[in-house]
């Protein structure tokens, strides 16, 4: 059963994050999403890795609530978004972004698709007119273009 709750939460999670993406990083708190966009801060972080924190608080929240209740379901609530994040990570900024630089040409088209539909979110360098909020679930013409050539080679 705690499978399935951190399975759901980790799913779920990937609405929270287009939302959050869409309508807080590309809205209210564009000033600190500007700049992953426009690539102004020249140095290792950007003010938007501040929304690591921000988001990172209701899981550990939720984590330690439940921790301190005998490890009821809201500890669970609490890994599966934890999980979300760390997938976020790998996909997001070593994947995609390359801030360590490995796997650089995956090969795989899923990844290859999530790439090409993130990149597709940074041709817009201001908050109006984005596409490809969500992140592990990107339409499905990215998926058609690396699939189809894969079965083709």
């Amino acid at each position: 059963m705690n499978f399935l709750i951190v399975l759901t939460a980790f799913v779920l999670m990937e609405g929270v994050a287009w939302s959050a993406h869409k309508f807080i990083m590309h809205g209210f708190l564009w000033v600190l999403h500007k700049d992953h966009h426009d690539h102004s801060n020249k140095g290792r972080t950007e003010r938007n890795d501040f929304f690591f924190v921000l988001f990172a608080i209701p899981a550990i929240a939720l984590m330690y609530a439940g921790a301190v209740r005998s490890f009821n379901f809201i500890f669970y609530i609490g890994l599966g978004i934890t999980l979300y994040g760390m997938a976020y990570f790998f996909v997001h900024d070593i994947l995609i972004h390359q801030r360590i630089r490995v796997f650089s040409n995956p090969g795989n088209p899923y990844l290859m698709a999530i790439r090409r539909a993130h990149k597709q979110h940074h041709k817009h360098l201001t908050k109006e007119h984005g596409e490809c909020f969500g992140f592990l679930w990107v339409p499905l013409k990215y998926f058609k273009m690396y699939f189809s050539k894969s079965e083709i080679a």
